[in-house]
C-alpha cells in the first residue's frame, strides 16, 4: 500500500472512532501508535514516549492551567454580577440595549479568563434571566449569549491560541496581540446587527422602561463604572509585563491568576468551596488537553514520517495547478465543515500535521493563518447539528429553549463571524498590525 493512501487511511479510522463516540484523545493516540507498530515495528512505539517527554519539556505549557483556574474563579465567585450591572444601566435605554451590554460583558470576560465555556457560564446565569424578563425574543437572547461566549477563544488571553502555538511552534505573545484586533472588529459587529435588527424590530429588544430610567441616579451610574474597571486591572496586570517582556508567558498567567484571586478575596467571595470547585475544574480541562496535545504529537510524527503533508502540497500545487491563495481558501472550508462535526481541539490535531506545515510553504504569515484557523474555530463553536455552544446553551437553558430555537437563533450571528473571517483574510493588516508594531519597537 502507498503512503498515500496509508495517510487516507489514518484519516477515514480517526473519523470514524470520533463519529462514534469516542475520546478525541483516545481516537487519536490508538491510530497513531496502531500506525506506527504497522508501519516500523517495535520502533514505532518509541513515538508515544518521545511525545510524552517532548510534552513535558514544554514550559509554555503550564501557563494552561492558570489561565484555567483564572477563568474558573472569576466564574464561581460571580464577579461579572457588577459588570452586567453596569452595562444594564448605561445601555438599557437603547433598543438591544442589555443584549449589547451582554456582549460588551463577554468582551472582557474573554479578557480575563480566555474560555468559551466561562462566558456561556456567565451569560447563561446572568444575562439570560434578564434578558427573558424583559421580553427580549428567545433567537435574540439565544444568539447574542453563544456568539458573545465564542470570543473568549479570539480575545487574548485565549487557551486555544496557546495550544495552536504550541503545535505550530508560534510565540503566544503575537497570537494574542494578532487576535486583539480581530475581536474588537467582530464584537463591534455584533453590536451593529443587534442595533439595526433592534431598530427595524424594537419588539425583538425592548429598551428599559421610562420610570426604571428615572429611578437610576446619576451618581449610582458613575458609581457602577468602577466595576469596570476590575477587568480591565486584572487583564493589564497580566499583559503589561508580559508583551514589554518584563515576565515570561507563565509568570504573567501566574499574575493573572493572582490577580482574579485578590480581586475575588477583596470582594469577600473567595471560599474554600470556590477554591476546590476551582481547582477540580481547572484539573480536569489541563489533563484533557494535555492528553490531546501527547496524542496529536504522535498522529503528527507518524503522518510526517510518511511524507503525507509533503504529499498534499504537491497534489495542491502540481497536480491540480491551484495558486497559494485557492489552497487556503480550501483549507478554510475545510476547517467550517469539520467544524459542523467536531470542536477545535480535535480539528487542529487533525488537520495541523498536514495545514499548517502546508500554510507555511505556501509563504502564509502563521501568526495570521493562527487568527484564522481560531475564528474557524469560533464558527465551529455555533454550526448544526454539533455545536459545543450549542449543547451548552441547551443544557443550560430553560426547557422552552428548544433546539430548534438555538440552532436558528445562531444562523445571524455566524454570518457576522464568516464576513470578520473573510475581512482578514482580504486583509492581513487586521491581525498583523498590533503584534508587528508593538514587536518593532
Amino acid at each position: 500500500m502507498s503512503y498515500e493512501w496509508i495517510a487516507v487511511l489514518m484519516f477515514s479510522s480517526l473519523l470514524l472512532m470520533m463519529v462514534t463516540g469516542q475520546r478525541v484523545f483516545g481516537a487519536i493516540g490508538f491510530v497513531a501508535v496502531v500506525a506506527a507498530l504497522l508501519l516500523w515495528g517495535e520502533g514505532g512505539s518509541d513515538m508515544g514516549f518521545s511525545s510524552v517527554m517532548k510534552l513535558m519539556k514544554w514550559n509554555a505549557l503550564l501557563a494552561l492551567p492558570m489561565f484555567v483556574f483564572m477563568g474558573y474563579v472569576m466564574s464561581e465567585t460571580r464577579l461579572a454580577d457588577d459588570l452586567y450591572r453596569m452595562f444594564h444601566v448605561w445601555f438599557g435605554p437603547l433598543p438591544g440595549g442589555l443584549a449589547i451590554g451582554t456582549v460588551l460583558l463577554m468582551v472582557l470576560i474573554s479578557a480575563m479568563n480566555g474560555l468559551s465555556v466561562a462566558g456561556m457560564a456567565i451569560g447563561a446565569t446572568i444575562a439570560l434571566p434578564e434578558l427573558v424578563r424583559r421580553g427580549y425574543d428567545k433567537r435574540m437572547v439565544s444568539g447574542v449569549i453563544q456568539a458573545g461566549s465564542s470570543l473568549g477563544i479570539l480575545i487574548p488571553p485565549s487557551v486555544v491560541m496557546i495550544l495552536f502555538a504550541l503545535i505550530a511552534r508560534q510565540p503566544v505573545s503575537q497570537l494574542w496581540l494578532a487576535g486583539i484586533l480581530p475581536g474588537l472588529l467582530m464584537a463591534t459587529m455584533f453590536v451593529a446587527y443587534i442595533l439595526i435588527r433592534s431598530w427595524l424590530n424594537p419588539a425583538l429588544a425592548p429598551a428599559m422602561p421610562a420610570e426604571e430610567r428615572a429611578s437610576i441616579t446619576r451618581r449610582e451610574k458613575f458609581a457602577l463604572l468602577r466595576a469596570g474597571l476590575l477587568p480591565l486591572i486584572i487583564f493589564a496586570a497580566m499583559m503589561v509585563p508580559f508583551v514589554n517582556g518584563w515576565t515570561s508567558l507563565t509568570e504573567a498567567s501566574v499574575i493573572g491568576a493572582l490577580a482574579a484571586v485578590a480581586a475575588a478575596a477583596v470582594k469577600r467571595r473567595f471560599t474554600r468551596q470556590v477554591l476546590e470547585v476551582a481547582t477540580r475544574s481547572t484539573l480536569a480541562i489541563t489533563t484533557m488537553f494535555m492528553l490531546i496535545i501527547m496524542a496529536a504529537l504522535s498522529f503528527g510524527a507518524v503522518f510526517d514520517g510518511l511524507g503525507a503533508g509533503r504529499a498534499i502540497q504537491t497534489f495542491f500545487l502540481s497536480d491540480l495547478g491551484l495558486q497559494p491563495w485557492q489552497v487556503l481558501v480550501l483549507m478554510q472550508a475545510s476547517f467550517l465543515i469539520m467544524g459542523m462535526f467536531l470542536d477545535d481541539t480535535a480539528m487542529l490535531v487533525i488537520v495541523a500535521p498536514v495545514f499548517v506545515g502546508l500554510a507555511k510553504a505556501l509563504g502564509f504569515d502563521l501568526i495570521w493563518y493562527g487568527i484564522l484557523y481560531t475564528i474557524t474555530c469560533q464558527i465551529a463553536y455555533l454550526t448544526p447539528p454539533f455545536g459545543y455552544n450549542l449543547f451548552l446553551m441547551r443544557a443550560m437553558a430553560p426547557p422552552d429553549f428548544t433546539l430548534g430555537v438555538i440552532y436558528r437563533s445562531v444562523f445571524p450571528f455566524v454570518g457576522v463571524m464568516l464576513l470578520t473571517l473573510i475581512l482578514v483574510m482580504v486583509f492581513p493588516q487586521i491581525a498583523l498590525w498590533l503584534p508587528q508594531t508593538i514587536y518593532a519597537k
